[in-house]
């Protein structure tokens, strides 16, 4: 089973060409980062928002304007915290129908070799244009999965990061 499924993993990324691997070294990295940002709200998330409130509410005063400096800057650093990778996460997802569009140039770079060396043989035509398509279909996947990873947690950055603010009242 596993040899199997080897066998098709490795023919599929030799048919997509070299850029293929970027593509998938991009999305494991990608992938990676978006899974610890979910285990950070899961595992850390609390943590920092109680380290947050305790330091604010132990203040004897909260209404001056250092204080509000201070609140600015536990939000801060809180807010720094709870958003961590995502702005990586966010090129990631960029980056992937590039690495695409870059796997169409070589694979059609192919075929236009092919075309001069052989005249246009259709099999070895055939090659290139499959390391043309595949590394597209493989970046645009890429980008859309990581579109919807980082659509929730852009969402959930930014309710946290408002309801901390919230949280953190100027009152006494």
């Amino acid at each position: 089973m596993f040899h199997d499924l080897y066998i098709a993993i490795s023919s599929f990324m030799d048919q997509g060409g070299d850029v293929l691997y970027l593509i998938a070294a991009l999305a494991f990295v990608m992938w990676t980062l978006i899974i610890e940002r979910v285990w950070y709200f899961q595992a850390e998330h609390k943590s920092v928002i109680a380290d947050a409130t305790e330091i604010w509410e132990s203040r004897p005063e909260r209404t001056s304007w250092s204080a509000h400096m201070i609140r600015e800057g536990l939000i801060s650093a809180s807010a720094e915290r709870i958003t961590g990778a995502l702005p990586f996460i966010l090129a990631c997802v960029a980056l992937a129908p590039l690495l695409g569009l870059l796997g169409t140039v070589t694979g059609m770079i192919s075929v236009f070799d092919a075309m001069a060396t052989q005249g246009g043989n259709a099999r070895s035509m055939a090659a290139g244009v499959s390391m043309a398509t595949i590394p597209t279909m493989a970046g645009m996947v890429t980008a859309l999965s990581g579109v919807l990873g980082s659509t929730f947690l852009r969402s959930k950055v930014n309710f946290e990061v408002e309801l901390l603010q919230d949280h953190l009242t100027m009152d006494h």
